[in-house]
Formats: C-alpha cells, sequence, structure tokens
C-alpha cells in the first residue's frame, strides 16, 4: 500500500459528527502513530451549507449532495452518523458497492438491515464496523467479537440506555414520580420531546437484538425481543423494591441455554449488591457472562458527543489498520449458527409482585396454594394495610418460576374476588450471576 493519507467522507456534522471532527483533527499524531496512516476528513455532507458549526475550517470540504462522497474516487471509509433508516441505507450499500469501507453509528439500520449491508461488504471486501450503535464510547461489539472468540458466551444483561437509567435513578433516589422525572430529562436534553422510543424499551431492544447476534453467533431480529418499556413504573414500585433488597433497573436481558435463547427488555428488580444496580444517572454496563472467563462487565457513558464519536474513530482506526495490512472484509464473520427461541416454559426468573387484596383472613393462604399449584414457591413477602385499612397490599418476590407458570398465575389472581387489582409483577435479576 503506498498512500500515507486515508481520506474520509463523514455523512452527518450533528453533535456524533462534530466529535469525529474533533477528534480526528486533535489527535492526529496518535492516531498516525497507531496507524502508520494520516486520517484526513476530505468532505462531509450536511443539510444546511449555512448553518453556524461549532468546527471550522470546513470551507470546501461541506456539501449538500451524497454523490460528492460516494462517488469520489479519493475517498477511502464512509462515516455514517445522519442516523434513520432512509437514505442512510442506500448511502451505505452504495459506497460498499464502490469499494468504500463503512463505519456506522446507526443501531436502527444494523438491526433491521444489518445481514443485507454485512453481505454486500463481504462480497465487495470491505470493512463495515458499528461499535457507536450500542453503548456509546463501551467498546462492547469489539469485546464480544474478538475479545470473547475463544469463549462461549451464555449470558448478558444490561443497561444499554441512558434515557430510562436517569428516570429510575432519580425516581429512585428522590421518590419522585415516572411523569415529574421524564419532564426533567426531556428539559436537560436527556430526553427526546416524544420519548417513545426509550422509554417504552424499543432503543434497548435494538442494541439487545445486536449484541445478542454477535455474542451468540445468531441472526436476531427486533420481532424476536420481548419489549416492556418503564412508562407504567411507579414510584411505589422502586420504594418496596428498595425495602427488599432490589433496584429497578430497565433491564435487556440475552440468555443461552442448551442452544436455545431468550432476549428480552424490561423493567426488572436488581439486588442492590449487584455490580448492575449501582449503574445510576446516563451511564450504561453491559454484564457478561462466559463459560471460560466467568463474569465481566463493561461500563461507561452511553451517549454524549465525544464518548460515541471515540467508538466511531475506534472502528476508523480498525478500518485503516486492516488496509495497512491489505485484510479487509476479513475480519467479519456472519451468524452462523441456526436460531432457536425458547419457549415461556424454558424461560426461568424470579418474580415480584404487587397486589391490593380484601381485607380478610385466607387471603395470603389462598395465593399460596395458587403459587404452589403452579409449582412456583415465595422468597419474601410483605403485608401491611392500604387505603386506610380497608384493604391490604402484598409485595411479594418468588423463588425461580417458569414464565408460563407465572402467566397462569396472573391469569387466576385476576379472576380471585379477594384480589382487587394487580399492581405490578416484575422480573427479578441477577442474584444467580
Amino acid at each position: 500500500m503506498d498512500k500515507q493519507v486515508v481520506k474520509v467522507g463523514l455523512m452527518g456534522l450533528g453533535t456524533v459528527g462534530t466529535g469525529v471532527v474533533r477528534i480526528i483533527r486533535g489527535h492526529q499524531e496518535d492516531l498516525q502513530k497507531q496507524t502508520g496512516l494520516a486520517i484526513e476528513i476530505h468532505k462531509i455532507l450536511v443539510q444546511n451549507l449555512h448553518k453556524t458549526r461549532s468546527v471550522s475550517d470546513l470551507d470546501g470540504r461541506i456539501t449538500t449532495d451524497a454523490n460528492d462522497l460516494l462517488y469520489d474516487p479519493e475517498i477511502d471509509v464512509i462515516v455514517e452518523v445522519i442516523g434513520g433508516i432512509f437514505p442512510a441505507k442506500d448511502y451505505i450499500l452504495t459506497a460498499l458497492e464502490q469499494g468504500k469501507h463503512v463505519v456506522t453509528a446507526n443501531k436502527d439500520l444494523m438491526v433491521l438491515h444489518g445481514g443485507e449491508i454485512l453481505q454486500k461488504a463481504q462480497q465487495k471486501g470491505c470493512d463495515v464496523f458499528y461499535e457507536a450503535s450500542v453503548a456509546g464510547g463501551i467498546p462492547i461489539l469489539r469485546a464480544l467479537v474478538e475479545g470473547f472468540s475463544s469463549d462461549r458466551i451464555t449470558r448478558m444483561m444490561g443497561i444499554v440506555n441512558g434515557t430510562t437509567n436517569y428516570i429510575l435513578t432519580k425516581m429512585s433516589q428522590e421518590g419522585a414520580d415516572y411523569e415529574e422525572v421524564l419532564k426533567e430529562a426531556q428539559a436537560l436534553g436527556y430526553a427526546e420531546a416524544d420519548p417513545t422510543s426509550d422509554v417504552e424499551g424499543l432503543d434497548a431492544a435494538r442494541k439487545m437484538a445486536i449484541l445478542a447476534t454477535l455474542g451468540f453467533r445468531v441472526p436476531m431480529n427486533l420481532d424476536d425481543v420481548e419489549v416492556k418499556g418503564i412508562s407504567q413504573v411507579s414510584k411505589e414500585d422502586i420504594a418496596y423494591g428498595k425495602q427488599m433488597g432490589y433496584e429497578m433497573k430497565l433491564l435487556g436481558i440475552a440468555r443461552r441455554d442448551d442452544d436455545e435463547i431468550e432476549v428480552s427488555v424490561q423493567p426488572t428488580m436488581v439486588p442492590a449488591s449487584h455490580p448492575l444496580a449501582t449503574v445510576n444517572g446516563v451511564f450504561n454496563a453491559v454484564y457478561v457472562h462466559g463459560e471460560a472467563v466467568g463474569e465481566t462487565m463493561f461500563y461507561g457513558p452511553g451517549a454524549g458527543e465525544l464518548p460515541t464519536a471515540t467508538a466511531v474513530v475506534s472502528d476508523l482506526v480498525t478500518v485503516v489498520k486492516n488496509m495497512k495490512l491489505g485484510v479487509n472484509g476479513r475480519g467479519m464473520v456472519a451468524p452462523y449458527k441456526e436460531k432457536k427461541l425458547k419457549d415461556d416454559q424454558k424461560k426461568v426468573s424470579k418474580y415480584f409482585l404487587r397486589l391490593i387484596v380484601a381485607d380478610q383472613r385466607g387471603v395470603l393462604a389462598q395465593i399460596t396454594q395458587l403459587l404452589a399449584d403452579n409449582d412456583i414457591s415465595l422468597d419474601q413477602v410483605l403485608q401491611q394495610p392500604y387505603n386506610g385499612g380497608q384493604q391490604s397490599e402484598i409485595i411479594m418476590v418468588t423463588h425461580h418460576a417458569a414464565k408460563s407458570s407465572m402467566d397462569t398465575v396472573l391469569a387466576a389472581l385476576s379472576d380471585m374476588p379477594v384480589i382487587h387489582e394487580l399492581k405490578s409483577c416484575y422480573r427479578v435479576e441477577g442474584g444467580e450471576m
């Protein structure tokens, strides 16, 4: 390879794109020492040529025409940080068709069309890296692909959405209501004006599909992920959880047992002694269990200009090193194992239940008998007056039970006259890892 400069086409100059420019400019000497080549932002795709920007000296580099990047023979790598599915997908496929390598932070695109993109990359001998699509600056994807390449991952648990973690942290620490904290998160810029993707678990589900695909070498789709968000979580749920030794987190869970897989995102009670329980604010963490290495945890900022841009530039460095060695397109391993999803009888966990019941003798005995009839036993029970003593509130944590059994119990509870309301039911995880 005789070139001395690798030229980059940057698509997008928002928060992350600006961070990419800052890092490449500010770390040029370090990057050149690592790769043996200079890295230059050659052209930048923007929507508005006249917008005021926080980075300067862009004259002659910015354009509103994607073709200026895609068909420029001098550009070696396309960095896509515009987000969304279209036109990002078309841009990336065109870039690969032109023999250009791709770095993207686009989790939505990689979940929905990653298979097609990676197949095109293999055909063209190009690299596609997307570390920044999951958990911001935490190098979790590279760890799964390279660091665990000789191990067999069996479980992953992740706090992979900073917005929901911020909300649940504030609710836990201040005893605040969900709606109150959501408005605060929106005012601070942690939550979007339409927070649905974050608070209903969709953002986290996309990231867990990517993690499961790479960790288990199985082609997981978004539809394979069971999803429940935090919009129904109350401050009372969190307070009772704390009283019983747990913290509430929106947890992504991926498990493999005997080659059968389950992936879910849902509000989950985690023991206060577990490392994930202390991950607060907008921080992310992914807990990984391998058969050989045992337990590991990756922790850091899950979003933001520089953390996410750091992951993008890290992928860019890998592309450039591969170019120097002449091994582009050889490092990707497409999912090669058959996808076998667990049925509900094989999805096993502990459960937290909160019930409003008639204040009369024998109610707890009826509930306990119903649980026993479905092979579920109790770990903890708390009972106290409710509604001025006219009713009772029962909070329970079960031992491990199959999801199918718990679903049967929940349906039966709703038909029992002494059960006035099922306030909440959450999974309990983390004690066995």
